[in-house]
């Protein structure tokens, strides 16, 4: 796998091309990938502009000193029912079982491997100051049982986990439509025990649930109303009140999935997410391989250049080549501070929120007082803050509990950790310390603020030169220090917990970004939206895409499925030939 793709941060004064994408992230790579390997149009006509000195935006694998594995410090896995990323990364088609007998689709091979969820005997759950393993609910249930917690549950809900409680909430509300219950009872059904749900519903089955499900419970503020109306937040907390939502909140382990965010959207999300019978799969050259892997073939193009350390500053369509080209880009390049202009007939912003609204928004394209619905729809969204802190230990002090992977829970602010791995030489282990989302980022930017960085120190197989290359992106010793109690206090007094030798941080509210993740505002109508920002104004070959306005929020598979529609739709290409013919890409 060939992660030293060439990049260029240079400029070209007055280049002339058919397509500039801006943004060098999964969406970006992917549409370059397709319209020069398709040859739609010659590498040299299209080129990607991003403002990083890296690839693959919200993707970041990294290797710490003293280990040869791959951490993550943005997205890290992909569910085998997303067929495009899982293609890409396994061949086709997936209907042959044996691996071996795939066609690959790109030359760059990655490995794909099981995302260890480690064993739920042994990982483990501290919510309000109380310590239990995570399959305890199973156990209580096995005999009979309800597991007594200390959250005021009301009585039809105890007993359940807070996955179980998901399902169960999904499942009443459905079954609550009349409409909904009719058309889909044999695929929404309800097991032996109170404690089971099974949702056999498609992509394609939810896209027809979404925008008609009605909310129909009598005496509620809610009742009568479009489920797509109301915030998630409104109907947890209607539905099992809201110490039962707290309950859902902290132990679901991220508090982006209970905000108030759109309901109807959240319900395909959790059920598809959360479920037991997910399969989670990586890369284990790093999850980012897949970001590297569609640079290398679309750069390996006569002509192909992504040009990096290049901010767009704006674009217009009054210029002195009009005539043979629609648009002016302006770009900063940020090594030499000049400003150099770029013309093109099509323009791709595969961009998320807040990158958008970087641009300049007085522009003829974005000017509020022209464009009242873009800017309405570029905020159809929540930008949910995210960040991440890697910890390298020289061993792996969590199997003294019997942990080997997978991740811990807790209300505590750290509010999951992971259990990255092991290096079978050196013996250094990687944790993710720190998985922090949405109410907990404030609690931690006044930490990350501070001026005294963590010290590192030197390892088994680690020097401190190698070390002190890594010192812009350590936490600060005051993250560091608070982390380290919470994870003492999570993992209790059965384990002694050593200093970190190194850490990094990655703060995914930091401009360009502004997120981690995104998800749809309550009352949003998606099933139009999503098509809109494909090409927001039909006069214009300007466009969007990327996972903050897709159906799949959150997930690289988001990314590509709305960049596939874009081209399909507005760039006149054809389904390509490795991906199933019958694969619903949304909306």
């Amino acid at each position: 796998m060939n992660k030293n793709t060439p990049l260029n941060n240079g400029t070209a004064p007055g280049m002339k091309i058919e397509v500039a994408i801006i943004g060098a992230g999964t969406s970006g790579l992917y549409s370059a990938y397709r319209l020069t390997e398709d040859k739609t149009y010659t590498a040299d006509q299209v080129q990607i502009f991003d403002l990083n000195d890296r690839l693959g935006g919200r993707l970041e694998s990294v290797i710490l000193p003293g280990m040869n594995f791959w951490g993550e410090l943005g997205g890290m896995r992909y569910l085998t029912s997303q067929e495009i990323v899982t293609t890409l990364i396994e061949g086709y088609p997936l209907t042959e079982k044996d691996p071996a007998k795939r066609k690959p689709v790109l030359t760059d091979q990655m490995t794909p491997v099981d995302f260890p969820m480690g064993n739920p005997a042994e990982l483990l759950f501290y919510l309000r100051k109380q310590h239990f393993k995570q399959d305890a609910w199973n156990i209580a249930q096995r005999y009979g049982e309800k597991l007594d917690t200390r959250y005021y549950l009301n009585d039809d809900d105890l007993g359940f986990s807070s996955d179980q409680l998901f399902n169960k909430i999904i499942y009443e509300v459905l079954m609550a439509d009349p409409w909904c219950a009719k058309k889909y009872a044999k695929k929404i059904t309800k097991g032996p025990s109170e404690y089971d749900f099974a949702f056999m519903l498609t992509s394609r089955d939810w896209d027809d649930i979404k925008p008609k499900l009605t909310y129909n419970f009598k005496g509620s503020p809610y009742d009568g109303r479009k489920v797509n109306d109301l915030g998630f937040w409104n109907l947890i907390k209607d539905q099992v009140s809201q110490e039962g939502y707290s309950f859902v909140a902290n132990a679901g382990g991220y508090y982006s999935n209970t905000i108030n965010w759109n309901a109807a959207e959240a319900f395909p999300y959790m059920v598809g997410d959360f479920s037991a019978d997910v399969v989670y799969k990586t890369i284990q050259e790093g999850y980012d391989s897949i970001a590297y892997a569609l640079a290398n073939q679309y750069i390996a193009k006569k002509g192909a250049c992504i040009w990096s350390e290049n901010k767009l500053v704006t674009f217009t369509k009054d210029h002195i080549n009009q005539k043979t080209h629609k648009y002016e880009l302006s770009f900063l390049n940020l090594r030499t501070n000049l400003i150099w202009n770029v013309c093109a007939n099509s323009i791709i912003l595969a961009m998320p929120r807040k990158s958008l609204e970087l641009l300049d928004q007085d522009n003829f394209f974005f000017n509020v007082n022209e464009n009242a619905e873009l800017d309405r729809n570029i905020q159809s969204t929540i930008m949910e803050p995210a960040f991440k802190i890697l910890m390298g230990f020289e061993h792996p002090w969590w199997k003294q509990l019997g942990i080997d992977s997978g991740h811990s829970i807790t209300d505590l602010p750290m509010r999951q950790c992971y259990y990255f791995g092991t290096d079978p030489v050196t013996d250094n282990s990687m944790l993710l310390g720190s998985y922090g989302d949405m109410e907990t980022e404030t609690f931690w930017k006044a930490l990350s603020e501070d001026t005294v960085l963590f010290k590192v120190r030197a390892a088994k197989s680690a020097s401190l030169s190698e070390l002190k290359a890594l010192n812009e992106v350590q936490a600060t010793q005051l993250m560091v220090d608070e982390i380290m109690n919470q994870l003492r206090e999570l993992h209790g007094k059965m384990v002694e917990i050593p200093e970190p030798y190194v850490t990094y941080f990655r703060d995914w509210t930091d401009d360009p970004f502004g997120a981690g993740y995104h998800a749809w505002k309550a009352g949003v109508s998606v099933k139009d939206v999503m098509p809109y920002m494909r090409q927001p104004d039909p006069k214009e070959q300007i466009h969007i895409c990327g996972e903050a306005y897709s159906d799949q929020q959150g997930w690289v598979e988001g990314a590509f499925c709305e960049a596939e529609k874009m081209l399909q739709e507005h760039f006149g290409m054809k389904r390509p030939v490795w991906l199933n013919k019958d694969y619903y890409l949304g909306w």
